[in-house]
């Protein structure tokens, strides 16, 4: 049976379209600086990788939205202590709470990486669909205006809206409702294993890992990217076949 044509291409949002501003290496030296921990930028990502595994591991059981205030302190100061591990650090518990507390102090926000806007205008200009589906707990079409993706982006499938998280399954379903396609023509780009490339997997959609923190060097199972210039290269290339 012929592969189906690619139609629609369809992106997480943390960590694959935007990420902190200021950086996490930035926030984390000024929050961990106040307990005399001195942190640096490849630290931090190799932190960052293993937290948010972990959050991904954990909004598959329950998700972080629906803790009470006490369980997501415990979260909390746990994906802390993997930040602080990746970082060179070894940090009991409340010492980690005590950090990531420092961090919600700060002023930053979510921000859109510098080659988004330009990437996504050039996949839309070959004719193809462009989506983005998120955990983020908010509507898909306030999603993209809050983000600056209103005329970048054809749609947004959000958790928020359909009250199910990546991987499962019924997030990437309604995504491929909402495209009016069916899974083989689909591509999925995110930076998560198990929500991203996994969900799509399981909903017989094409998973393309974006590496932009160089987690994953040796990944091999789906195709790996590291930026939006990849993405395009790996898109043309299939559109070629």
């Amino acid at each position: 049976m012929p592969e189906l044509k690619l139609k629609v291409v369809m992106f997480d949002m943390y960590g694959t379209l935007a990420g902190f501003d200021p950086p996490r290496e930035y926030i984390q030296a000024q929050a961990a600086g106040k307990f005399g921990l001195e942190v640096y930028k490849e630290g931090i990502d190799a932190g960052y990788h293993m937290a948010d595994e972990f959050m991904t591991s954990q909004n598959a059981s329950k998700p972080v939205r629906t803790m009470n205030a006490n369980e997501q302190w415990a979260f909390f100061a746990r994906f802390e202590q993997l930040v602080l591990q990746g970082a060179g650090h070894e940090a009991d518990l409340a010492l980690a709470g005590k950090i990531w507390a420092e961090v919600r102090k700060q002023e930053y926000r979510i921000a859109l990486f510098p080659d988004v806007i330009d990437g996504l205008d050039r996949i839309r200009s070959t004719g193809l669909t462009v989506g983005v589906i998120s955990n983020m707990n908010t509507g898909g079409e306030r999603l993209l205006q809050d983000m600056g993706l209103t005329g970048h982006v054809d749609f947004a499938v959000t958790s928020g809206e359909t009250g199910v998280q990546k991987p499962d399954r019924r997030i990437f379903e309604a995504a491929l409702v909402k495209a009016g396609v069916e899974a083989g023509e689909a591509m999925v780009v995110g930076d998560q294993l198990e929500s991203d490339i996994f969900g799509a997997e399981n909903a017989g959609m094409r998973p393309v890992l974006i590496d932009r923190y160089n987690g994953h060097h040796g990944y091999k199972k789906h195709p790996r990217v590291t930026d939006m210039e990849s993405v395009i290269a790996l898109i043309t290339e299939t559109l070629a076949k």
